[in-house]
């Protein structure tokens, strides 16, 4: 049976589909439980939110189902560059976007440097609601958080994007490992070189890491349908995680404009760009993230989210698309399905198909 994998069995799930917990605003109760309730695991991407802002969505998600779901947090959620930085650099990186936020008759907003991590409050509250797996990206939880989650029998979950990283979760005991290739949307998940030296692509990891590793692997990056979930299954990975496909979808909370986008071939040309929250992360193409290099030095992640979040907001009530930073994966081309719901059951329908 090609659903019943080493990730099923860890899980209690019935399909090794995985939704990706897309952070920043985008997760939604009813998109976790869509996926959750059709028997793969949903996801619900919580970096952002403050612990109470977690207990409230684990309400809600509790209450659209009682199957097994993901809680997904960021280790490394501040830059340590944000220590003592400097303002004068702070306000010559904002003169760089004064430009756009003229176009758009906005002023720069007021930065305040004193940034605390969320991380640490965030898990003790994963911990009074005990999902069924804890997932989590930049970097790998303290022995005693791990500890802590096997001995409340949360699965543990986190992400490599090269074979080394991927060997330290091994050996930190994590109960699964996310293979990122460098064709998923969203941010670049490296954490032991900088994410610009981690270009691996899927399968090229997926093989690396099947060669040299035992935990279970979960494949992500550029995967959209059921041809995709069988050849990274045949390759070796026990479960298959989606991003941008379940992004796409109604139940997402990605604003109408950026789902019209992913289904339209303006999502074919994406780039690597830091220039949305300080970290690489592939988006579509814009006008910023064309004017302003990669190598561009600009402010540390989340001063940096902090810095364009009204842009965004305003270019959004004005209209303007090029100045928006619109999170995709490089594989848009088969996108069909705006209902998570329906998406699940293709993939769950089709995928035997393609498995000989």
């Amino acid at each position: 049976m090609w659903n019943s994998t080493k990730i099923t069995q860890l899980f209690g799930i019935d399909y090794p589909i995985l939704q990706g917990p897309m952070g920043g605003g985008f997760s939604t109760p009813s998109l976790l439980a869509a996926v959750s309730n059709a028997g793969g695991l949903g996801s619900y991407g919580a970096y952002t939110l403050s612990p109470d802002e977690i207990l409230e969505a684990d309400k809600a998600i509790k209450a659209a189902t009682s199957k097994p779901y993901n809680i997904n947090l960021w280790v490394d959620d501040v830059d340590k560059t944000l220590i003592n930085y400097p303002q004068e650099k702070l306000e010559k990186i904002k003169l760089l976007f004064k430009p756009y936020f003229d176009e758009l008759g906005i002023p720069l907003p007021e930065l305040s440097t004193d940034i605390p991590s969320k991380f640490e409050n965030q898990v003790e509250v994963l911990f009074r609601i005990k999902p069924a797996v804890f997932s989590f990206i930049f970097g790998i939880p303290s022995k005693e958080i791990l500890a802590e989650s096997r001995k409340l029998g949360i699965k543990t979950v986190g992400a490599a994007t090269t074979l080394e990283e991927a060997l330290i979760l091994e050996e930190a005991q994590v109960d699964a490992i996310v293979a990122a290739g460098f064709e998923a949307g969203g941010h670049r998940p490296s954490f032991l070189k900088p994410a610009q030296e981690s270009f691996t692509g899927l399968f090229s990891l997926l093989q690396q890491l099947k060669a040299k590793i035992k935990t279970p692997i979960i494949a992500a990056g550029g995967i959209t349908d059921a041809k995709g979930i069988a050849a990274a299954l045949t390759l070796g990975a026990d479960a298959v995680q989606l991003g941008t496909a379940f992004l796409a979808t109604d139940e997402s909370a990605a604003v109408p404009l950026h789902k019209e986008i992913l289904f339209s071939d303006i999502s074919n040309a994406t780039v690597i760009s830091k220039s949305l929250t300080g970290r690489m992360g592939r988006m579509v193409s814009n006008k910023i993230a064309e004017e302003i290099a990669f190598e561009t030095e600009v402010l540390p992640f989340p001063l940096q989210t902090k810095l364009i979040t009204p842009l965004k907001i305003a270019a959004l009530a004005q209209g303007r698309a090029d100045l928006v930073n619109f999170w995709s994966g490089q594989n848009t081309a088969n996108l069909k399905h705006r209902n998570a719901s329906q998406l699940m059951q293709e993939l769950i329908a089709e995928t035997p198909k393609f498995i000989k």
